[in-house]
């Protein structure tokens, strides 16, 4: 890192790095989060990989965030997100999220997605998108690489095609369609339940916007904004359709089942558009 003017956070995130390398269950760490995507600003935390093949034990890692500077607030081992440790660094007030990742997990969900070509409901290609933009700061066997050329390799046409088939009838083709609970949470005037499904909903929805542009998903933030500058294909007002969705979902009126009509009915003009048979007669 000689002659690098680093920012704070990403001295930090060099720091810790090296302090992880240090044990031999880690076989990388890379940075990721706003920090690698481009859309860091002053309050973004460091979002820190470690890729390991067997698990620190927790002493350790409360021994590590000691040396490092110690910290104002520290959470371990949040098993709510998979085992996650999150603290806020006492010298810089920069938050640190560590999130533990298992290489042989890692390993399996990529080869799923990029080579079996198997989509999920909602964010089918995130964890790739994760592994692909992070920023390498630690990788001394060239496996964090390797795996980073897995996941950025050119978008699988089958991986297309079976995340819009997955995706798109939950939307509203089916009994138990997004769309159909949202009507009877209408109904039943249960605004929750409302916004619980229309969350469902945009996820898949987004799911199939990214897809059918063969753009890795971006994760769960700014995604109007990631769809709007990296996607060619979008439906026609995407950001207002998707707009006007979210400000009656807050109500429970009749009118959220109307948007959401509407920004499916021009999601299917896209997809078919782009040669998606929907099966509309």
């Amino acid at each position: 890192m000689s002659g690098l003017i680093l920012t704070p956070t990403e001295r930090k995130a060099y720091e810790l790095a090296a302090r992880f390398a240090a044990f031999s269950e880690v076989t990388a760490v890379a940075l990721g989060g706003s920090q690698s995507s481009g859309a860091a600003d002053a309050g973004s935390d460091i979002d820190l990989y470690i890729y390991t093949r067997a698990g620190i034990p927790p002493n350790e890692q409360a021994m590590l965030i000691e040396q490092s500077g110690g910290a104002i607030r520290v959470d371990l081992g949040l098993s709510y997100w998979g085992g996650v440790n999150v603290w806020i660094d006492a010298s810089t007030g920069i938050t640190v999220d560590c999130m533990y990742w298992d290489v042989r997990w890692i390993e399996g969900e990529i080869a799923r997605v990029m080579e079996a070509h198997q989509p999920s409901l909602g964010y089918s290609t995130s964890f790739c998108r994760t592994v692909m933009q992070s920023h390498v700061l630690y990788d001394p066997n060239g496996w964090f690489a390797a795996l980073q050329v897995r996941s950025g390799r050119e978008y699988p046409e089958p991986l297309r095609r079976n995340i819009v088939a997955q995706n798109h009838p939950v939307l509203r083709g089916l009994i138990t369609s997004y769309l159909h609970q949202i009507e009877s949470a209408v109904r039943r005037q249960d605004a929750v339940s409302v916004n619980h499904r229309v969350a469902a909903l945009l996820a898949s929805y987004f799911d199939i916007i990214f897809a059918l542009n063969r753009v890795l998903h971006p994760g769960e933030k700014r995604l109007l904004a990631f769809a709007q500058r990296e996607c060619a294909v979008l439906p026609t007002a995407m950001a207002e359709d998707v707009g006007c969705v979210l400000t009656e979902a807050g109500t429970a009126s009749g009118a959220v089942v109307t948007h959401i009509g509407r920004l499916l009915d021009r999601l299917d003009e896209a997809l078919e558009a782009a040669g998606f048979d929907l099966g509309r007669r």
